[in-house]
Parts: C-alpha cells; structure tokens; sequence
C-alpha cells in the first residue's frame, strides 16, 4: 500500500507522459516497419522475370522433320529449370530441320536444331556435316544419332592382282540425323545418314562418296 501511495520516479514520469507522445511514437514505430517492407520487396525478384517465354513443339515431332509454325509455339517456363540453348523465337526454328524425337509441350534447343551449334557439339569447334549415302542401306536401320561411326570404302580391283582391301576414310564420324523411310508405300527418295566430323575428314569423305560407295562401321 505504501508503495502504491508513493511510486518510483520512472513511473510518476510515464505516467506523466501525455497520450499524444505515444500516439506519435507508435505511428513513428508503424511508418518505419512500412519502409522495412518496402526495402524487402524492392530487393525481391519481379515475378515476372522468373519466366521465360520459349519455343517448344505443339505436338509430337519425328527426326528429319522441318519445322513449321503449326509445329512451334511459345510458351512461359520457369528460367532457372530452362536449359542451355533453348529456343526463344518460333522464327528462329521454323524451317529448320528436327534431329531427334520431340514430345509435345518439349523445349526445342539449338542441338536439336540441323547447324553449325549442333555440328560443334558433336565433333568440336571446326566440324562439319557430311550427308552419307550407304552402300548398305539396311545400316541405315540400325544407326541413330549419337551413334559414333567410322566411315570405310574400297580400294584396289577385283582381280587377283589387285585385290580389295578396306580403307578407313575417317573414324570417330558423329551420327546427328537418319532420314526416315518413306511413309508411302513405292515412294521414292534416296535415305542418307549426316555425320559431324572435324573439316578435313569431312571434306575428304565429302569428297570419295562422291566417286566410291562407302559404308560405316558401328563403334
């Protein structure tokens, strides 16, 4: 009772302290939690830019297709789960040839694309492609892309004083496409495979398939 009747000196004066002090204070306390919170969101990521919009197929899609707009559309993907070298324009695949099986709704990348991207990433910075055209067409169902190959012609005659014998024209050819049988029964056109090598080895079976047949050998 006595402590009631004579308070501390610290409580006399906060009990002194008229109202409008602690309404300025706790406006002072709310103004600063609204700048607090401005700061965070200010430092936050725009949301928008966690998407990009990228070209993915409208629908399932064959190797050795050329693409079209029906076969391409844009649409918005998480940035951070996109991979390397995806599309960002239709117009940058349309035309283009497809190397490789597409599902509906997957992101189109520039390996997946017939160029110079992916003829650098099959077989290094001065690679070239190379169409084939096999002596041995039956080949043509057993290779797929990726497949590493290495690319075999004839030399000599055929005679007893000049016999054949084999000759590796380059070894160590990339598989990148196999055109696919005709769908139309007695439909023509000739099927090759493309092979990604370094240039000379390129440009010297470029240049003996045109004069010798030549076939490949699976690694």
């Amino acid at each position: 009772m006595a402590e009631s009747l004579n308070p501390p000196p610290w409580r006399r004066l906060t009990a002194a302290r008229p109202d409008w002090t602690r309404t300025v204070a706790a406006r002072r306390v709310a103004a600063a939690g609204l700048v607090v919170l401005a700061a965070v969101a200010a430092l936050r990521s725009d949301p928008r830019g966690e998407f990009t919009e990228v070209a993915v197929a409208a629908h399932d899609l064959s190797p050795g297709t050329a693409l079209t707009a029906a076969d391409v559309h844009l649409e918005r993907r998480s940035t951070t789960s996109l991979p390397d070298g995806a599309q960002r324009e239709v117009d940058e695949v349309v035309g283009a040839t497809l190397t490789a099986p597409a599902r509906r709704g997957e992101v189109l990348t520039d390996v997946r694309l017939l160029g110079s991207r992916l003829a650098e990433s099959a077989a290094g910075p001065d690679a070239r492609i190379v169409p084939l055209q096999l002596s041995d067409t039956a080949l043509l169902d057993l290779i797929r892309a990726g497949d590493v190959v290495d690319v075999l012609t004839v030399a000599g005659d055929q005679d007893d004083q000049h016999p054949t014998r084999p000759v590796v024209v380059a070894s160590g050819a990339v598989v990148v496409l196999v055109s696919e049988k005709p769908r139309a029964a007695g439909a023509g056109g000739d099927r090759v495979a493309l092979v990604a090598l370094p240039a000379r080895s390129a440009n010297e079976v470029a240049a003996i398939s045109l004069v010798q047949a030549v076939t490949v050998t699976i690694h």
